[in-house]
């Protein structure tokens, strides 16, 4: 094999596997989004009227077909501006050369137990939280428009945080590697027709956030001190504590561990 062909072998290569990046990434950010779900409907209802047209010669038919997909990319364009902008912004957050910092597994499963020990008790007294970890996908633009705190992760901080006269408590806490980073952060709230009516704003902000970027979010009900667990474009409604421990610690451990001794140890508290 000479040097030309090896070259154009590795070109070739480096092209199909961009293409594949491009494709699944715009599969897995688009996934979750009912709109998209409906439009890909839609095209593969267009593709087949248009092969059924030509098949049985409909003149007609096909004539509007054709006239529809001349048109179609630019519809698709204004219809669908939000969610192509929500998807390049998704991109755009994507912390390709950023050195992340990694926590142990112990220094992980310590940062877990306070969010979730300020979790039960907020619950119980009643008073709501919402309260945002950061993966991947950086959050630097909702820090910059919050209160900045810095701070080691504590239960009790948490906790005064979202205490009812407290100023921020209505915002949500932004959580990075093993510091709370800022309070009183606004999402965007989901407009997903799956989320029930009966849930409130922060149910929607931590979904809302959850379909922008890769982060996972806990939500403490004010109204039934509730917990649910937003991620990947859904919101787990109704968790127990063990349930909240388990679903943090697979989502949050380096290289997507299932640690099977954590939920032995949860299971047995």
């Amino acid at each position: 094999m000479t040097i030309e062909s090896l070259s154009e072998l590795i070109r070739k290569l480096v092209d199909v596997l961009l293409v594949w990046a491009l494709f699944y990434f715009i599969l897995k950010s688009l996934r979750k989004n009912m709109k998209m779900v409906m439009l890909f409907k839609g095209i593969l209802i267009i593709a087949l009227t248009k092969v059924l047209s030509s098949w049985l010669d409909l003149v007609t038919i096909g004539y509007f077909i054709d006239y529809v997909i001349e048109w179609a990319p630019l519809a698709l364009i204004v219809i669908f501006q939000p969610e192509i902008r929500n998807a390049l912004e998704q991109l755009g957050r994507a912390q390709f050369f950023r050195k992340k910092k990694s926590l142990s597994l112990s220094e992980l499963d310590k940062s877990i137990s306070e969010i979730v020990n300020a979790a039960d008790y907020i619950r119980k007294m009643r008073m709501g939280a919402l309260i945002v970890i950061e993966r991947d996908n950086t959050l630097a633009n909702y820090v910059e428009k919050a209160q900045k705190v810095y701070a080691d992760i504590s239960g009790p901080l948490l906790a005064s945080i979202f205490f009812k006269n407290n100023p921020l408590h209505d915002g949500g806490v932004i959580i990075q590697g093993d510091k709370i980073v800022c309070a009183g952060a606004v999402f965007p709230t989901s407009d997903s027709i799956a989320i029930s009516k009966r849930l409130g704003t922060r149910h929607r902000a931590a979904l809302g956030i959850a379909e922008r970027t890769d982060c996972v979010a806990l939500v403490v009900s004010e109204e039934t001190g509730r917990m649910s667990i937003a991620m990947n474009g859904e919101l787990v409604y109704n968790l127990s504590l063990d349930e909240v421990k388990i679903r943090l610690m697979e989502s949050l451990a380096p290289s997507g561990q299932i640690l099977s001794n954590v939920k032995e140890g949860a299971t047995n508290e």
